[in-house]
């Protein structure tokens, strides 16, 4: 069942793009119906009754191509396998117009292909190859507009991935070359430093956090994430949410706890490193996104800074540090899509793309700016809703493991107030316009269509629900964190 849910979306997506389909019709209607199919079969496997692991292709004794579904796979599996039937839904409407649809959702479907292999990836080896499957079937989309623009992004998207590819290439064959090649464990797969020389371990962990946390957009390799806000929205809604920055928080989480091993780390000059870069980049992210005046790129650089919230929890090399970065990965997810699809609703029905342009549109949209400012208020981390949680839960893992996390927990608490400023500006201009603002194109606005909307408002209802019944998500990350599931 584990390779089915891979291959349905993998084949189909390779279909799309080779048979010509003369109804645009049928092919979105067959884009949502695989994709709603090969969701419903991830969560068969998620909540059990299947084998959970299959092995596929081996290599040679330390190469082995291998599928598992423990617990923090199910948890991304589930946050992938929900998200993205939503995502397809609003690219019906979004994409209705545009040109080259063939080719979107072709690619579109084979990057959920890509992006399930690695959550449901068994060992080091076999994330790594559906991790490079994922820049590939990622780079049509984010040229798709063949812009000068987009196409400026996909050579950056593809220098900065090819980069990072190689330092976490480095951080594998090492493993590899001393017997740690084996099936994911909590605790690593590394038993002992080789050579007996902690230094060159923790120097090639450090590569592989580097290297993968290039997806995550950590400074100083974050610029490409901005520049590919120029791709259509259901793909930066994606990109942002859940696809590729969250690929490669997860892929920091694999690394760090199930091959290295946190005790390894613990303490260490590159844990440390590693706290202070994401701390970094949390100021910086949120500081660029209060200078941008796009739309949509100031919701970039709001992604710049929140992945380094998960990834500081990672680093922090704690069970609680680890439940708080898992938190913040789910809620993020809803928050940041929600806040993409209103941005991109704003740029379908209006062409606007300047904050500046945005006065009154409240008045217009009410229901989409109802969502954004929901989700500004959710990023900022107001009770009762996600946001709050979740940082919440970093402060307190910071406050517990003491020391160097206190930088962290206090670049969070910057952060904190610069989005609030950034996010509710926002929200200020939309629903109450300076006098002298120019309205004079607003009776002309009118709401996006229903399969726009209704994704908006559920992802709404989500991140209002997931604040307030938070405990069933902490649970799970609580069993994931202390290695119970």
């Amino acid at each position: 069942m584990l390779l089915v849910s891979i291959l349905l979306p993998l084949v189909s997506g390779v279909l799309i793009n080779l048979i010509r389909l003369r109804s645009k019709r049928f092919l979105m209607g067959a884009t949502l119906s695989i994709t709603v199919l090969t969701s419903v079969l991830c969560w068969i496997c998620i909540l059990g009754g299947v084998e959970k692991t299959q092995h596929l292709i081996r290599f040679a004794p330390n190469l082995e191509l291998l599928l598992s579904l423990d617990g923090l796979g199910k948890f991304f599996t589930g946050l992938v396998a929900t998200l993205w039937p939503l995502t397809v839904l609003y690219a019906l409407s979004y994409m209705e117009k545009k040109q080259h649809l063939r080719m979107f959702f072709g690619f579109f479907t084979l990057s959920y292909s890509a992006t399930l292999g690695i959550s449901m990836a068994g060992n080091l080896f076999t994330m790594y190859c559906f991790y490079e499957l994922l820049t590939l079937s990622t780079v049509p989309l984010i040229i798709h507009p063949m812009t000068k623009e987009a196409i400026r992004a996909t050579r950056k998207y593809l220098l900065y991935s090819i980069g990072g590819a190689a330092f976490a290439f480095a951080a594998m064959m090492f493993l590899i070359t001393h017997n740690a090649s084996g099936p994911f464990a909590m605790g690593g797969v590394l038993t002992q430093f080789p050579y007996g020389k902690p230094e060159i371990t923790r120097l090639f962990w450090l590569f592989g956090f580097l290297g993968f946390g290039v997806k995550a957009a950590i400074f100083p390799v974050y610029k490409w994430l901005p520049d590919a806000s120029v791709a259509p929205t259901p793909v930066t809604a994606l990109l942002h949410a859940v696809a590729v920055v969250k690929a490669g928080a997860f892929a920091v989480i694999r690394l760090t706890y199930y091959c290295f091993g946190a005790n390894m780390l613990s303490g260490s000059w590159a844990q440390t490193t590693a706290v202070l870069l994401t701390a970094f980049t949390i100021v910086f992210g949120s500081t660029f996104a209060l200078k941008e005046t796009n739309f949509k790129r100031r919701l970039a650089y709001s992604t710049v800074a929140n992945m380094s919230y998960i990834l500081f929890g990672a680093v922090l090399l704690t069970p609680s540090g680890l439940e708080a970065g898992l938190m913040h990965m789910a809620a993020h997810s809803c928050i940041k899509i929600l806040a993409f699809f209103a941005a991109g609703a704003v740029l379908h029905m209006t062409g606007r793309q300047s904050i500046y342009e945005l006065d009154g549109i409240g008045k217009r949209m009410p229901v989409t700016f109802a969502c954004y400012t929901l989700a500004a208020l959710a990023l900022t981390g107001i009770p009762p809703f996600s946001g709050f949680v979740s940082k919440w839960y970093l402060l307190t893992g910071a406050a517990q493991t003491g020391g160097i996390a206190y930088i962290g927990a206090a670049a969070i608490l910057i952060s904190a107030l610069l989005t609030a400023i950034y996010m509710l500006t926002i929200v200020r201009r939309a629903w109450f316009p300076d006098h002298n603002a120019d309205l004079s194109g607003l009776p002309e606005v009118e709401e996006a269509d229903w399969k726009m909307l209704a994704p908006m408002l559920i992802f709404a209802l989500g991140t209002l629900l997931c604040g307030i019944f938070s405990q069933p998500i902490l649970d799970a990350a609580g069993e994931i964190a202390h290695g119970l599931i």
